[in-house]
């Protein structure tokens, strides 16, 4: 990801799904898993990550699962997440 680049995050709080996309959607893409509930959208022919996708974001938010998944995917974003216990 640029650091140019725009990104959205997107929250369903029903289903507990983090969708974060990066820069405008690809004419072709293709999703890979990369664990289990974790999975990227990437541009077919440039291979550029344009979604990261986590199921069950809050039980995984104490993992600290976004910074691990960025970081396995050698990527950084201007956002801190906290999820407030119950």
């Amino acid at each position: 990801m640029k650091n140019q680049e725009t990104f959205d995050v997107y929250y369903d709080e029903l289903g507990d799904f983090l969708e974060i996309s990066f820069g405008l959607p690809p004419e072709t893409e293709y999703t890979e898993d990369l664990e289990e509930g974790i999975f990227v959208t990437k541009d077919r022919e440039t291979q550029e990550i344009k979604s990261i996708g986590i199921l069950s974001f809050k039980k995984r938010a104490r993992e600290a699962i976004l910074k691990r998944v960025l970081k396995q995917l050698g990527m950084s974003i201007p956002l801190e997440i906290s999820v407030p216990s119950k």
